[in-house]
């Protein structure tokens, strides 16, 4: 029964996401992507990817704005700004609801969908033997949209990450070889928590840790249960790795869904989003191709 379970799994993942052992010790082509350049990677310009992220997250900020009491206190500026959005949110839910009685706190994915038109959540895969997968909940998802989020721990080349890679299927590597842990179970869950709780400066979180629960604040950190195509199910998103820039605004990262696993690298957060192929409409499954090669 054991051997059985063992094999459904690998069944369902590997042709997903590869694990650890795979990628260092055998080596084989098909687990890689191979294009020229990382540049020739991308299916929308990286400030497509920066600004959708930007306008979720000020929309999650100001959706929990009564929360944000002791960051906005150090960052008079940046106070200013968002109460002027706040102002003219309420002012237009007054006009939308005669019985307004302050600031209404909407779900993160009500948020999503208010903010992109969309909503995305996980749930049992339409794929046989596959666990879980996500959907398109709510909405209309134009094709060239960041429609998800792949969460973890960001290790660099010869950091280790061998235990963590023993039995994990959510292994992501990027094409400079940069491992992405998605796990949210066992020690991987350990490793991301302590390394965002280490990074923590005062009030201000440079990570979130909210998609190792159920309910995650960003609702776009699902992309690690995004399953792989098939013969009956083709890919409609693909990856795309993205370098946070150095001037994304400091109060908003709370909501980024990823950590470096070492703190004394001066380098940018990699973080990889799912962008979409094609339009895809509310009930439709997410399907990614992993080993794609870009031409």
């Amino acid at each position: 029964a054991m051997l059985r379970e063992l094999r459904r799994r690998w069944g369902a993942y590997k042709y997903r996401f590869v694990p650890w052992l795979a990628l260092n010790l055998r080596r084989q082509r098909r687990t890689l992507r191979y294009v020229p350049e990382s540049s020739q990677d991308k299916v929308i310009a990286d400030e497509d990817v920066f600004e959708t992220l930007l306008k979720t997250f000020k929309a999650l900020f100001i959706n929990d704005f009564s929360r944000q009491t002791d960051i906005l206190a150090l960052l008079p500026e940046v106070k200013c700004q968002y109460l002027e959005l706040v102002t003219v949110e309420q002012k237009q839910s007054k006009v939308n609801s005669c019985n307004y009685q302050g600031q209404h706190v909407f779900t993160p994915e009500e948020v999503l969908f208010n903010t992109l038109g969309f909503t995305v959540s996980r749930d049992q895969s339409s794929l046989v033997s596959a666990g879980t997968g996500v959907f398109v909940t709510r909405g209309f998802v134009p094709k060239g949209t960041v429609v998800s989020m792949y969460p973890g721990t960001v290790y660099r080349k010869h950091e280790p990450i061998f235990f963590q890679s023993l039995g994990n299927p959510f292994i992501f590597r990027c094409i400079d070889g940069v491992l992405i842990d998605g796990n949210d179970k066992g020690l991987s869950r350990s490793v991301y928590r302590s390394c965002s709780r280490r990074d923590q400066l005062g009030p201000f979180q440079m990570s979130d840790e909210s998609w190792l629960t159920a309910t995650p604040q960003n609702p776009l950190a699902v992309g690690q249960y995004v399953n792989n195509c098939s013969h009956e199910k083709a890919a409609n998103v693909c990856y795309q790795e993205f370098d946070v820039p150095g001037h994304f605004p400091v109060e908003l990262k709370q909501y980024l869904p990823n950590i470096v696993y070492s703190h004394d690298i001066e380098s940018h957060l990699r973080c990889v989003v799912l962008v979409t192929l094609r339009d895809i409409k509310q009930g439709e499954e997410l399907f990614s191709n992993y080993y794609t090669v870009v031409s």
